[in-house]
């Protein structure tokens, strides 16, 4: 998945690979699959897949759908907020920097 595509259509699309291999008798487990969809994200995310790892969270993968639709909609909401620092440089009266 390229940054700043849409998580939906790409996971939606992973789910699809995930049933074509199902259909040629190659199925993958549940946690599997997960992993394999996580992995494809790019570093936006990885705040994101590192609370679903670290709290081991149990969802189908519609479920992990949701969230990264959720998690996606907060990276939107606050990539709108920007900080502004100022810094006054210290001058000399001559002019020299």
């Amino acid at each position: 998945m390229n940054e700043g595509s849409p998580v939906g259509a790409h996971v939606i699309k992973m789910m699809g690979y995930i049933q074509t291999l199902e259909k040629l008798r190659f199925p993958l487990k549940n946690e599997l699959s997960k992993d394999v969809i996580l992995q494809s994200l790019p570093d936006s995310f990885k705040p994101s897949v590192l609370i679903f790892n670290m709290n081991e969270i149990n969802k189908t993968l519609p479920q992990l759908l949701g969230m990264l639709r959720t998690a996606e909609g907060n990276m939107k909401k606050n990539s709108s907020k920007s900080i502004l620092i100022v810094h006054k440089a210290n001058r000399k009266k001559n002019g020299n920097v």
